[in-house]
């Protein structure tokens, strides 16, 4: 007897579909579909359509269907195949280094190296490596633009490689937009079509994505989410993203925003919500009245900051604000299938069922107020009005105004809370036109008022997509910003990711020479420690409206209400009221100057690239020629002595503490993504291959090469490990006690043939899905990672790499153990490891023994054969040769 199926066929404008049809369940009485959570709904069309013999059964389909009707608290492993994966050259030039050396392996092995090839469809866009090198100049773009083609060149001709030489592998070239907002304004289809031998086969679009903000396409009623790089090419090679079915947490909005409320606003109050609701690795779906009141964009404000309220994705189902922004950009075709497919079979939204959740979150919209978040976490949520108050306390600015730099008696002096950098950046709020128009017109209000920005303010203006600059121009708002400095530097998430590019000299040596507690702001998603600029103390996320009057305010510590922002020309006070533009007239900008035509010109020619980018000369070969003098793109040793004989994983013996990290360290602390300082290994490196420190371009431009990056794995100019005193990429070796860089004294214990253990706090690894977080710290040569607690993606990147997550059992740590890190380590009997097992962990020092017991952070049986086989790009590759 054959299993049930939820296939049939449906005939929409003439064309005839495949489709798996959820509504089947409730004809045979296993589910009441109209109650259960949108994105519940896509994953058991997922296990539905992906069916087989051996991995997907009938069963698991019910089993999903039953889980969601009754939320329960433990659910079962599932597999889950992705329509398509988006990558950014950040994270996608280590994906395609490893597939390039995944090919010499397989060759070498005496098997087709073409076997190594994506099996699902990859894009890549090239959007993480411009900087702001160039501001305030009217040819600023084209001058970072050439600017980073020269420091990048060998980096993109293997990624021109690899668009010719793979299959379902398309690249968007540089100064093409971000890859989050080019994945909402284009490349998500919403229904993807896929011929088969039966015919075409229509199912809801999901993604997993290289980088953690690939959240934002929920807002499209996409189902997707960040995994790590490693994951990411498990995926493109063909294995399913194996997971527990996860809990789906409600937010039921209620309530209308307040009048002056932007989307950002409310993207920080839910951040600041949620992270206190706890929602890592769950599904957060936003239902309830209040969605009328969020445009599609609006929603994709929200969506993005999911990895900074912990959730797995932040889903919105399909409903009409999805259908008109199809429209919108250009996607009329594309709106028409998906109204008929997802109305059919059950995926349409029409505000009228009540879901069944495994909780519910009441957010009213009307209480939200004005907000920033800062200084070094999103969620840390501040009310407009309290920050002055706040600023003022973190930095002890009362106290220390009296330091001022005031060069040729500029009416603005450089001192201790005094804003050095100003970004509208990043695809959190340059997808949004109402907030992008609304800092243009408060631009346009600034300079008719003839107020100007700081001498000491570096301002930038960074779009996601060409097509904010065409509707800023065809609304003459793009004259205001360009006379504030605002100019365009291009497009890219720049500042956000780490790319300010340098501070004048003079200011810089000031707040250096005057150890000044200097600020930046921007309307990105992230903000964490050294992040934005390594000489910047305070980093504030905000709308880019408030961007363009705090950087006119020049310092973080005013009070809007009371302060002036400036004089205007006839020499009254103009305050923030006096520039802040009003609802009605934002909206009517958006509606009259943001037009589908641009859409349509701009993504006409998306993958052709400029003349820059046509020029790249590249070899169209099956293996890639590796350059051995390359100090950007290396062959990692990742797969050196591949053998297709499985070892034993061996025990953990004589090990040492390498670091003792805090609670919240990132994904920064352990892979910096800015600039690489001259006197750590990664710098020192580099010099002593010839390169210049003007050439250094950034850690996340070298993710080719990994003789830089391991050495700048634990090198965050502002990590705090325990075992010295001093911040900055510092350890201990023992048992010698000598201080050292951490790259210096894990070569050492290589030498020594010790293994390493590096021990964290509460959320260890949050931030950005760097893959080179866990490569790096694989390769010096850490085994196993004891902590409170991981971040979702950051355990998944090193389950990946091969080292072992481990967490202290509730209640205790490194310092309730009363540990010190100077012990030698144990861990026995790791071959018998199993999901969620324990393992004890044995201590000494002086000669006495200190037990205890860990959690084995592996949540399936498919993450102990990764962890076995030394990492799941080992598992892979046996699998595909063995085939």
């Amino acid at each position: 007897m054959t299993d049930p199926s939820l296939k049939q066929t449906l005939i929409l404008d003439q064309e005839t579909f495949i489709v798996h049809n959820l509504n089947l369940l409730e004809q045979m009485g296993l589910a009441t579909i109209k109650t259960l959570p949108f994105a519940a709904r896509v994953l058991i069309e997922n296990l539905a359509r992906n069916m087989d013999a051996n991995i997907i059964q009938w069963s698991d389909v019910v089993n999903a269907a039953k889980f969601y009707e009754s939320p329960a608290q433990t659910s079962e492993l599932i597999a889950f195949y992705p329509a398509r994966v988006l990558m950014q050259d950040f994270t996608g030039v280590p994906a395609v280094v490893d597939f390039a050396a995944m090919r010499d392996a397989v060759d070498a092995a005496g098997a087709d190296p073409k076997k190594i090839n994506p099996l699902v469809p990859v894009d890549l866009v090239i959007d993480h490596s411009i900087q702001v090198d160039h501001f305030k100049e009217k040819n600023s773009f084209f001058l970072n633009a050439q600017k980073e083609y020269e420091r990048n060149k060998e980096r993109y001709q293997l990624l021109k490689w690899a668009q010719k030489s793979f299959d379902n592998f398309r690249v968007v070239p540089p100064e093409s937009g971000i890859c989050h907002q080019v994945n909402l304004e284009y490349l998500a289809p919403v229904v993807s079509t896929k011929q088969t031998k039966d015919g075409v086969l229509a199912f809801p679009d999901t993604l997993v994505g290289t980088d953690s903000h690939t959240t934002m396409i929920n807002a499209l009623g996409v189902l997707g989410w960040g995994v790590g790089g490693i994951e990411a090419e498990a995926v493109m090679l063909g294995q399913p993203y194996y997971m527990n079915l996860p809990q789906i947490i409600g937010v039921n909005f209620i309530g209308k925003p307040q009048t002056r409320i932007t989307s950002t606003d409310i993207a920080l109050y839910v951040t600041n919500r949620l992270r206190e609701e706890n929602v890592v690795e769950k599904i957060v779906e936003y239902t309830g009245e209040g969605l009328k009141y969020l445009t599609l964009t609006d929603r994709a404000t929200i969506s993005n900051m999911a990895p900074e309220y912990g959730a797995t994705a932040g889903f919105f189902p399909v409903d009409e604000h999805t259908l008109n922004y199809l429209k919108k950009t250009n996607r009329r075709k594309t709106a028409s299938l998906v109204e008929g497919y997802c109305k059919a079979c059950g995926f349409f939204n029409n505000h009228d069922n009540e879901i069944t959740f495994s909780k519910k979150i009441d957010v009213d919209l009307s209480l939200i107020e004005t907000s920033i978040a800062g200084p070094s976490r999103p969620q840390d949520r501040i009310s407009l009005a309290g920050v002055k108050e706040k600023t003022t306390k973190i930095f002890d600015l009362g106290n220390r105004q009296h330091i001022q730099i005031n060069p040729e008696n500029k009416p603005h002096a450089l001192t201790n809370g005094s804003i050095v950098i100003a970004a509208i950046t990043s695809c959190t709020n340059t997808s949004n036109p109402y907030t992008m128009i609304g800092a243009g017109l408060a631009a346009k209000k600034a300079v008719e008022k003839g107020l100007s920005i700081p001498w000491h303010v570096k301002t930038s203006l960074s779009p996601g997509s060409r097509v904010v600059l065409d509707y800023l121009k065809s609304s003459g708002l793009m004259e205001y910003f360009q006379d504030l400095g605002f100019n365009n530097t291009g497009f890219g998430c720049m500042t956000c990711i780490g790319n300010s590019g340098p501070l004048d000299p003079f200011i810089e040596e000031s707040i250096k020479t005057n150890n000044l507690d200097v600020m930046s702001v921007l309307s990105g998603n992230r903000n964490f420690e050294a992040r934005i600029h390594q000489e910047v103390k305070g980093n504030f996320l905000m709308s880019p409206i408030l961007v363009v009057i705090y950087a006119i305010a020049g310092k973080i510590d005013i009070d809007f209400e009371s302060e002036p922002l400036g004089v205007s020309q006839d020499g009254n006070p103009v305050f923030m009221k006096d520039i802040w533009p009003k609802a009605d007239e934002i909206n009517h900008f958006v509606e009259t100057y943001v037009h589908e035509k641009f859409f349509k010109d701009q993504y006409s020619q998306i993958f052709k690239g400029d003349k820059l980018w046509q020029e790249l000369k590249v070899d169209e070969s099956t293996t890639f020629k590796f350059d051995e003098t390359s100090s950007y793109i290396r062959n990692p040793p990742f797969f050196k002595n591949f053998s297709l004989n499985l070892p034993d994983l061996e025990d953990i013996k004589n090990a040492r503490a390498l670091l003792v990290l805090g609670d919240s360290v990132t994904t920064d602390h352990i892979s910096p993504a800015g600039a690489i300082p001259v006197d750590y290994p990664a710098g020192k490196y580099l010099i002593d291959n010839n390169i210049k420190p003007w050439d250094f371009n950034s850690y996340g431009s070298r993710r080719g090469n990994h003789e830089v990056m391991m050495r700048g794995t634990f090198a965050n100019i502002r990590i705090k490990n325990k075992l010295v005193s001093d911040a900055g990429g510092l350890t201990l070796k023992f048992p010698e006690n000598e201080q050292c860089y951490v790259f210096d004294a894990s070569r050492k214990y290589r030498d020594e043939q010790t293994d390493l253990l590096v021990f964290g706090g509460k959320e260890y690894g949050t931030g950005s899905s760097r893959d080179w977080a866990a490569k790096g710290t694989t390769l010096l040569g850490v085994k196993a990672v004891i902590a409170e607690s991981f971040e979702r993606i950051h355990r998944s990147n090193l389950v990946g790499m091969g080292v072992l997550p481990l967490i202290f059992k509730e209640g205790q740590s490194f310092e309730t153990l009363g540990l010190s890190g100077d012990e030698v380590f144990e861990i026995r009997n790791a071959n018998q490891i199993k999901p969620n097992d324990l393992l004890t962990v044995n201590a000494t020092k002086n000669g006495k023994n200190k037990t205890f017991q860990v959690v084995v952070k592996l949540n399936t049986d498919i993450e102990i054969d990764y962890i076995k086989n030394g990492g799941i790009l080992h598992y892979v590759l046996r699998q595909m040769i063995k085939a």
